[in-house]
């Protein structure tokens, strides 16, 4: 899966969600109907090193981050090193997405319609 196959899901299977997408610095970025953006990376160097970021915090100072890093106080986190930022940096609990990218995208740009559902 590359950057271009996964912006033509978020353009194509969310368009109420993602306005559109662009690919620079290593990372493909959403941009979302409420002026927020997504940031997703994985690694070309470390395998399987990846990372998705909901970047809210100039709209209600929130973040959501699905993300791989290990973190030793996360072993005990079922799908470790998986795991999840609810909110903020700090607020870190066991995720249930996908380790397939594909699905990981789908379920991650479904919080976020979740989330501007709620508006």
């Amino acid at each position: 899966m590359n950057y271009e196959e996964l912006a033509g899901i978020a353009e194509e299977e969310f368009p109420d969600v993602v306005l559109h997408t662009r690919i620079f610095s290593g990372k493909l970025r959403l941009y979302i109907v409420d002026g927020s953006y997504i940031d997703i990376w994985f690694s070309k160097r470390l395998r399987k090193r990846f990372a998705f970021h909901w970047e809210r915090r100039a709209i209600d100072g929130k973040i959501y981050r699905y993300d791989n890093r290990p973190h030793e106080e996360l072993k005990c986190l079922k799908g470790y090193p998986g795991h999840f930022h609810n909110g903020d940096d700090q607020n870190i609990i066991e995720s249930d997405f996908s380790t397939n990218f594909e699905e990981a995208l789908r379920e991650f740009l479904q919080l976020a319609r979740n989330v501007l559902d709620k508006r």
